[in-house]
């Protein structure tokens, strides 16, 4: 979405800098800041259209940056994460955020993330969902793959809803849990790796190697179309 309004929150000028160049050169307008409180500051100033937000901060957590702005904002949130920092990652996104970038990241990737995001942000009033050859009509309850009728059952169906309405992004084993079974399950992640092994075997051509319903070690799982990311 060109001419949307990013905040960019990392301590690092360079980084900084390059994102504000990048961004400013694929059309959106973009705010910096350099600190937890400054980012919250600006956001409550200029609400943005979305967040690209580092985890750690000279004067607090990006987590807590996340959780403060989940409280009045939907913008999404696309938060700069390190190598090893797993538990901090699954913590943002369990606070709030959207996706995640791996520092050192590529600009291309970062880019692609944001614009999924932004697409997303606007979400489809359409019954049918499709992605790839993957249909659900939602009020009909129906799933087809490549045109043939899948049967699901109910909990099938509604963990494969709550993936197909967030199609690219990475969902926590907790948020989905939480979406699909409530909150009294949000650390039963057994439920999720019986059932998402199932919708492996009835939706993937190879179920051993899914194009569709992909695993992000440590964090939970994306649903994407196999043929954007071909």
């Amino acid at each position: 979405m060109s001419g949307a309004l990013v905040l960019v929150v990392d301590d690092e000028p360079q980084i900084l800098r390059a994102l504000q160049t990048n961004l400013r050169g694929a059309g959106y307008e973009v705010l910096t800041a350099a600190t937890a409180q400054e980012a919250l500051s600006t956001a409550a100033m200029r609400p943005p259209d979305a967040v690209i937000l580092d985890l750690v901060l000279p004067d607090g957590s990006g987590v807590d940056v996340c959780r403060e702005l989940r409280s009045w904002s939907s913008a999404p949130v696309l938060v700069l994460s390190v190598v090893g920092d797993e538990a901090e990652k699954v913590a943002a996104l369990d606070a709030g955020a959207d996706d995640y970038v791996q520092k050192p990241f590529g600009i291309d990737e970062l880019l692609a993330r944001l614009r999924a995001l932004l697409r997303r942000a606007a979400p489809s009033t359409e019954p049918v969902l499709e992605i790839g050859e993957l249909e659900l009509d939602l009020e009909k309850r129906l799933v087809t793959v490549g045109g043939r009728r899948v049967q699901l059952t109910p909990n099938e169906f509604d963990l494969l809803r709550v993936l197909a309405q967030n199609e690219g992004k990475l969902m926590t084993h907790p948020a989905i849990l939480r979406e699909v079974w409530g909150p009294a399950y949000s650390t039963e992640s057994h439920y999720l790796h019986v059932y998402v092994s199932q919708l492996r075997r009835k939706l993937e051509d190879d179920p051993s190697r899914p194009r569709y319903l992909l695993t992000e070690a440590g964090a939970g799982y994306r649903l994407v179309n196999p043929v954007a990311r071909s």
